[in-house]
């Protein structure tokens, strides 16, 4: 049976044998179970999304050369 690894960035997949023969290597690499790792659900306020927006420059008019 295989289980997955995270360390935040990277996810890997090992046998759970192997992984519990070498619990203290993957603890000191960073590596936890992908089932500990708790998500956090942010939800977004009004606030967070206008602080985001960015204001938009308006176009160059360009002239047109005269003959």
């Amino acid at each position: 049976m295989n289980i997955r690894l995270t360390n935040g960035k990277k996810t890997i997949t090992r046998a759970k044998d192997q992984y519990e023969a070498n619990i203290e290597h993957f603890k000191l690499r960073g590596f936890v179970p992908l089932a500990e790792v708790k998500k956090e659900i942010k939800k977004a306020t009004v606030k967070d999304i206008s602080d985001k927006v960015v204001e938009l420059k308006p176009k160059k008019k360009k002239t047109k050369k005269k003959k």
